[in-house]
Parts: structure tokens; sequence; C-alpha cells
């Protein structure tokens, strides 16, 4: 049987975002919102591996655009949310919320998580969550086709999913997510050692992810909007979670 903790490579394509590459049976893994084929293809074949499943959270085109020619090279079967099918390459496999799907020995656990699009979906193999543009390192995904109600509520649901120890966004933004947070709340005793972790692994141009559910409980301020001392401290008391939300997030924007 696998562990619960499954071994995953970052694999960077153009600009700032992460194709995500987990490894399976032996010469097989799966492949999540891989944006373009050359880098990817280029990886899967440094590390001898074929991608038996390839996993969208959502439909634009940063986490989409090497899906298909991936497919037709390695064979491998596309799984996307059912809502967004219109939106997405063909769908071999098309999953609503709540579904479990086996893959390659694993369980996979499929969320909607609407907010960021109306037919986002994350992803729990594992420990592991793959969040595509819902959850970010101290940050979340703008609303583009969501209201502020969808995000919170999907905000929620993250916190609260059972076994989340590791966390996959599809971007690097944690280094401007950080500038951002230690203005909101700059007496966050959890934030100083957290930026200088950053800037060293920012400096050696690695990873600054994937992130832990514990970091982010702690310090990413989306998560916490109805906790009394974030909203506090943000000279927001009375308000509800959603109005904090909203308000943090309009504040991001602006930023």
């Amino acid at each position: 049987m696998p562990t619960t903790t499954p071994v995953v490579h970052a694999i960077p394509v153009p600009k700032d975002n992460y194709a995500w590459l987990m490894e399976t049976s032996p010469g097989n893994a799966i492949l999540f919102d891989p944006g373009d084929f050359g880098p990817v293809a280029e990886v899967l074949h440094q590390r001898r591996l074929k991608p038996t499943h390839i996993l969208i959270t959502h439909h634009h085109h940063d986490h989409i655009g090497g899906v298909t020619a991936l497919a037709d090279h390695f064979g491998a079967k596309i799984v996307g949310h059912a809502l967004d099918a219109k939106r997405l390459p063909p769908l071999d496999l098309a999953v609503k919320d709540g579904d479990t799907i086996p893959l390659e020995g694993w369980h996979c656990d499929v969320w909607a998580t609407p907010g960021h699009t109306v037919g986002h979906v994350v992803y729990r193999i594992g420990d592991a969550l793959f969040t595509g543009d819902t959850l970010f390192s101290l940050g979340c995904g703008r609303l583009f086709e969501g209201t502020a109600e969808m995000m919170w509520a999907s905000m929620q649901k993250l916190r609260g999913l059972p076994g989340v120890q590791r966390i996959f966004p599809a971007h690097e933004y944690t280094l401007l997510n950080l500038d951002f947070v230690l203005k909101l709340e700059p007496n966050n005793p959890c934030l100083p050692s957290f930026r200088q972790w950053v800037l060293e692994q920012t400096d050696k141009g690695e990873p600054t992810l994937p992130t832990t559910m514990e970091q982010e409980l702690r310090c990413n301020p989306f998560l916490r909007a109805d906790r009394s001392d974030f909203v506090q401290n943000i000279g927001m008391s009375g308000k509800t979670g959603v109005d904090v939300f909203a308000h943090v997030r309009t504040l991001r924007n602006q930023h």
C-alpha cells in the first residue's frame, strides 16, 4: 500500500507557475495543472516517469496550456470538474464535489472550492492538498468569477479538511504575499522567522512551496477572517468572517 506522504516534485513553468508531479507506482506519475508542454515533458523524460492521469483544478490557460499535448504524447487520462467540462480539454473523468477516485493505488478526494472561478476544485492525496489558485502560501486567489461569500466558504472548507499537512499551490506568490501580510498584521509572531526563510529560499532560486496547513492557519489572513485575534489586530472587531475576508481581499487587490 502507498504511504500517506506521496513524493511530489515542483516543475516551474513560465513566470511563476508550478505544475506538480506526484510519483505513484514505479515509473508512473500524476500531473497537476501542467500549463506548458515543454518543461513538463522534459522533467518527465529526465525522471523516466509516465503520467497516467492529469488533474486540472480550473480552466485558466496557465493551468491547462499543456494538458492536451501531454495527454496525447503520454496517453494520460484527463480529470477535471464536471461543472467546467465545456471550458476544459476533453475529460476522460469528470468529477464533482465529494468524489473519491482511485488513482494508481491511491485514493484522491475531490472538493469544489468556488471563488477564483466557479468551477474550481482541489485534490487531496495522502497528506498532500493540491490547491491550484484557491489557496496560496499567505494568500488566496482573486475573485474572477465567484463572490467573497463563495471564497470564504471555500477557505472554511479547506481549513477543516482532516489529514492535510502539505499544501501545493500552483503559483510562487509567497514573497509578494508576505510583503502584504507584514503590513496588514506586523505584530504576528510567526512572520519574522518565516520571512527570513522565504528570503533565503528566494536568494537560492528555490521554491517556497509546499507550505503546510499549520503555517497557513497561523499566518494566512484569508484562513483567519473569523479568528478574534486577527480581527482585533486589523481593527475589525465585531465584523463577520465574510466581511473581514472581503475587506482583506480588497486590500490585497490594491497592494
